[in-house]
C-alpha cells in the first residue's frame, strides 16, 4: 500500500529539502542552479533533492529551453497538514477528557476497590 502522506514526511525529513520547499513557496518557480546558489550543496545534490520532492508529489517540473524549472505543488503538503490536524484533534479530545477527569468533572470510578470507613 502506498502512503502518500508518509512520502511527504520522508521528503521533508531532510533540512535541505525543507529549504527548497520554502524557497519555492516564496516564488513562482526556480531552477536547480538557482536553488543551489542559495544552499551549501552542489547543483547535483539539489537535483537529487528535487527528485525526492517530485516523487513525494511536492514539486512539478517543466522544461523551458535548456532549463528545467520547478514549482511547488501544495496538494500533498495540504494532505499531510490535514492528517496532522486530525491527529492533533484526537489528542486535544483525549487531553480534555483527562483534564475533566482530574479536576472532578467526571465520576471518580477508577475501577479500584472502594474504601469503607
Amino acid at each position: 500500500m502506498i502512503d502518500p502522506t508518509g512520502r511527504v514526511f520522508d521528503a521533508l525529513a531532510d533540512p535541505n529539502r525543507r529549504y527548497v520547499v520554502q524557497a519555492l513557496a516564496e516564488r513562482q518557480d526556480a531552477t536547480a542552479t538557482e536553488l543551489a546558489a542559495e544552499l551549501p550543496v552542489t547543483r547535483q545534490a539539489v537535483a537529487k533533492h528535487l527528485a525526492a520532492l517530485n516523487e513525494a508529489g511536492l514539486v512539478a517540473s517543466r522544461r523551458e529551453g535548456r532549463e528545467t524549472r520547478y514549482e511547488l505543488t501544495p496538494g500533498p503538503l495540504a494532505s499531510a497538514m490535514d492528517w496532522m490536524a486530525g491527529v492533533g484533534a484526537q489528542w486535544d479530545s483525549r487531553l480534555s477528557r483527562l483534564q475533566r477527569h482530574l479536576t472532578g468533572g467526571s465520576p471518580r470510578h477508577a475501577g479500584g476497590a472502594r474504601r469503607r470507613g
